[in-house]
C-alpha cells in the first residue's frame, strides 16, 4: 500500500514538472494552426502558356468573329511579356481582360479549329515557337473573315530562276522567287481603322501589316522619307523594318 502511494506521488510530481512544457507545446500547436488558416498555401502558379490559353477560353464569350480575333490576339500578352516582346495593342488587351459577351455570329467551326490547333502547339519546346504556332492557329478564322492568309515559308530559288519569275500587280509575285532581304523606299503608306498599315514601295511591291502584329507604326513624314527592308521571319512570316526606327513589323504581300 505504501509502495503504491509512493508511485502515485511520484507520478503526480512528474506531471507537475511536465505540465508547463505540455501547455507550451499545445500553445505552439494552436499558433501553427492559426497561421495555416490565416495564410493559406499559395495557388499553383500558371506559366505564360497557361495564362494565354486561359485568356483564349475567356474570349469564347465574344459573339462577333472579328472582335473574337482581336480578343484572341490580346490573350497572347502574357507570353509576349515573358519573351520581352512589344505588348499587344491596348484595345486587344482590354478585350482579353473583359471580353464582351454576345450571341455567336457566323459558323463557329473555324473558332473550334483554331482552339484545337492552339492546344496542339504545346508539343513545341521553345516558347517563341509556341507563340508563332499560336498566331498561325488563327488562320481558319482569318479565312472566315476574308483576311489574307499568313505567308508561308518557302525555300528560296536560285538567283537565275528568281529573275525569270512572274510578278503580280503588287510587285511581289511568287514570294518564293523574291530575293530577300528587299530594300526600297516607300512611295505611299496608309492605315486602316485598326491602325494597321499598307505600304507601297518604289520597286512596285505592296505589303500589309498582319492583324496579329501588336507593334503600332507612328509614321508622320512623307512616304519618300522612309526606307524599308523586308526580310524572312520565323515560321510563316515576313518582317518589315524602317531605317532609323527600332520597331519590327510582321507583314504579308498584297496580291
Amino acid at each position: 500500500m505504501v509502495r503504491r502511494f509512493h508511485k502515485i506521488a511520484h507520478a503526480h510530481k512528474v506531471w507537475r514538472m511536465c505540465w508547463p512544457q505540455v501547455c507550451l507545446c499545445a500553445g505552439n500547436l494552436l499558433v501553427f494552426l492559426a497561421a495555416l488558416l490565416l495564410h493559406p498555401a499559395p495557388a499553383f502558379a500558371m506559366g505564360p502558356r497557361d495564362e494565354v490559353i486561359a485568356g483564349m477560353f475567356r474570349c469564347a464569350a465574344v459573339g462577333d468573329v472579328r472582335v473574337w480575333l482581336d480578343c484572341f490576339y490580346g490573350a497572347a500578352q502574357p507570353m509576349r511579356a515573358a519573351l520581352g516582346l512589344a505588348p499587344v495593342l491596348p484595345a486587344q488587351a482590354r478585350l482579353a481582360q473583359n471580353p464582351p459577351a454576345g450571341a455567336p455570329s457566323g459558323d463557329p467551326a473555324p473558332r473550334y479549329q483554331t482552339t484545337s490547333e492552339v492546344l496542339g502547339c504545346n508539343t513545341l519546346g521553345q516558347d517563341r515557337q509556341w507563340l508563332d504556332c499560336y498566331y498561325a492557329a488563327a488562320q481558319p478564322v482569318r479565312a472566315q473573315l476574308g483576311l489574307s492568309p499568313a505567308p508561308q515559308v518557302w525555300p528560296p530559288l536560285p538567283a537565275q530562276e528568281a529573275m525569270k519569275a512572274p510578278v503580280s500587280r503588287s510587285g511581289v509575285g511568287d514570294a518564293a522567287a523574291v530575293i530577300f532581304p528587299v530594300s526600297s523606299r516607300m512611295t505611299s503608306y496608309s492605315f486602316d481603322r485598326y491602325g494597321l498599315f499598307t505600304v507601297v514601295l518604289v520597286n512596285g511591291q505592296t505589303w500589309r501589316q498582319l492583324s496579329g502584329d501588336t507593334n503600332a507604326a507612328h509614321w508622320t513624314k512623307p512616304a519618300a522619307g522612309y526606307t524599308v527592308q523586308i526580310s524572312r521571319g520565323a515560321l510563316r512570316s515576313f518582317n518589315l523594318k524602317v531605317k532609323g526606327i527600332s520597331s519590327e513589323y510582321k507583314v504579308e504581300p498584297v496580291n
